[in-house]
């Protein structure tokens, strides 16, 4: 059976913002396992640079995880400006964004 449109894009307006949950909670999640791990090393009995390289690594997943998150803003974006187009919306109201606020800081520099 095929869906509605309407029944379409309610399903993925409510996965869209589980999504962008997800990756924020994984944002936190990181900050606080780094916290944890920093904490841990301070003890006087570990070395100072036990850790490092795990440190570094997540450091390297945290920002994978915030690519992803800047990534699925846009792919919000894009689907905003298209339901209108497509006829979901009786009116378009866009999402209200900085000017960048979808780019990495190097595209950024780049611009």
């Amino acid at each position: 059976m095929t869906k509605s449109l309407l029944d379409n894009a309610l399903m993925i307006k409510k996965l869209i913002r589980e999504t962008e949950a997800v990756l924020d909670e994984a944002t936190e999640l990181g900050a606080r396992l780094k916290q944890a791990m920093v904490q841990a090393r301070q003890h006087p009995d570990v070395p100072v640079a036990s850790g490092q390289s795990a440190l570094l690594r997540l450091a390297e997943v945290e920002r994978h995880v915030l690519q992803a998150s800047s990534q699925i803003f846009r792919v919000h974006s894009e689907l905003s400006t298209l339901a209108p187009e497509v006829g979901i919306l009786d009116e378009y109201v866009p999402t209200v964004t900085k000017p960048g606020a979808f780019q990495l800081p190097e595209e950024r520099i780049a611009a």
